[in-house]
Order: structure tokens, then sequence, then C-alpha cells
């Protein structure tokens, strides 16, 4: 199926993943410490990883960060701690999800398999996977948006929420929408997440004076990204 690769220094939560992992059908790898995380992810080049926050050597902070430059698989953190803030680090420096212990076994599993199955409908199937409105071009072969050709610098999931709004302009997304399409389940009710995306996704954006579009909020339903006619 897939290589897994699974940083945690708990060698009980390690070893519970891994036998989960291979009841799967997948095939796991186990580092217990961020550098020996960033080694067996060079070599093995990895389908998806699991990361805990609190490692020896790197935290999983600073090897998401190190994956990232690299690599869009899919990162999922795992923390003893519920803040907010941690939360927010991680998904800003480009986790795909964030789980806090004690957690469910078969719900790391269920979140493992909804980011798999993104990374696989993700794959190109077409050549043409860009899009342009106004200033803003969106490329989804390499992860990359600029708006008035300057950098957005926009995380995996950022962007993944962009483009499934840019795709289809004037449509209104829900926010269970979006967490059905772009996380694979329903995040268990939380649709904060996607308003803490867009938040931190208009932000990014409108640094850079957005022309010709805009992502509009409809009120007590979702979002829409809006293109402005005539303008330029």
């Amino acid at each position: 199926m897939a290589t897994i690769l699974v940083a945690d220094d708990n060698q009980q939560i390690a070893s519970i993943l891994e036998e989960y992992l291979k009841k799967e059908g997948h095939t796991p790898a186990v580092a217990a410490d961020g550098e020996e995380a960033l080694a067996l992810f060079e070599r093995l080049k990895p389908d998806a990883v699991l990361l805990d926050v609190m490692m020896p050597r790197l935290d999983g902070f600073a090897v998401c960060r190190e994956i990232r430059k690299v690599s869009t698989v899919p990162v999922i953190m795992i923390t003893a701690r519920g803040e907010d803030f941690e939360k927010i680090m991680g998904l800003d420096i480009g986790a795909d999800d964030y789980i806090v212990k004690p957690f469910s076994p078969g719900e790391v599993m269920a979140r493992l398999r909804a980011a798999l199955r993104r990374m696989d409908m993700g794959k190109p199937s077409e050549p043409e996977k860009r899009l342009a409105y106004g200033n803003l071009a969106v490329r989804l072969d390499d992860y990359s948006a600029q708006v008035g050709g300057k950098d957005a610098a926009l995380t995996k999931k950022e962007l993944e929420i962009l483009w499934t709004l840019a795709s289809h302009p004037s449509k209104v997304f829900s926010r269970d929408n979006l967490l059905e399409s772009l996380w694979g389940y329903d995040y268990f009710g939380d649709t904060r997440t996607v308003d803490s995306h867009i938040k931190r996704l208009r932000a990014k954006l409108e640094a850079l004076h957005p022309k010709g579009w805009d992502i509009k909020t409809i009120w007590g339903v979702g979002y829409k990204f809006e293109v402005n006619a005539g303008e330029e």
C-alpha cells in the first residue's frame, strides 16, 4: 500500500501506530527523534508522515518545516497538548492535520486514509493544472501561487483551498463542503479550522494587493471566489 514514517519518541505509541499501519497493509518506518526522522524521510521517500511534536534533537515543527522544503506528502502532527497556538503553528508550517493525545488509533488511521486519498486525487490526471484571474496565478503542479508576480508563500492546505474556490468561480462552498473535499472527513464538526485557514489565506493574499478577484464570505453559509468583471 504505502510507506508511512512514524516519528515519536514514545516507544509505546510508536509501536501501537506501527501495528495498526501493518494491519492496514502499509509499510511503517519508525524514528525516535527528529534527526532520525529526517534521515529516514530522505532515504525512504515515504507517502505520509505521522509526526510527534515533542521529540529530542529536533521537534516536530522543525521536522515539518524541513519536509515542506522538498515535499508535499501528507503530514499529520501529533501532540500531547491541545493549545490553539500549537495547532495554528503546525498548520502554518504546512501540516495537513493535527491530532491531540490521547487518541484512538482507529481515528489516526481514518485521517491517514483520507490524507492518502486526497494525495491520489491531487495527482495531475490532465495536463492543465493552472488558473489565472486578474493578477492571480495558481499552479497545482508545483503548489505555487503568485499575486502580481509576487510569491504568496501559501501552505499546502491554503493553496488547496484557494484552488478549490478559484476552480469554481461564483460557486458557494459551505464549511462542511470544504471539510469534506479538503480534509476528507467531517473533522468531528470543527468547522472553525476552515475559518482559520481562510483568515490566514486572505491575510497573505491581501498583503499582495489582489486585483480582479476576491474571496467573499457568504454569511451563515460559507465562502466563494468572485471575479470582479472589468477590474484588471
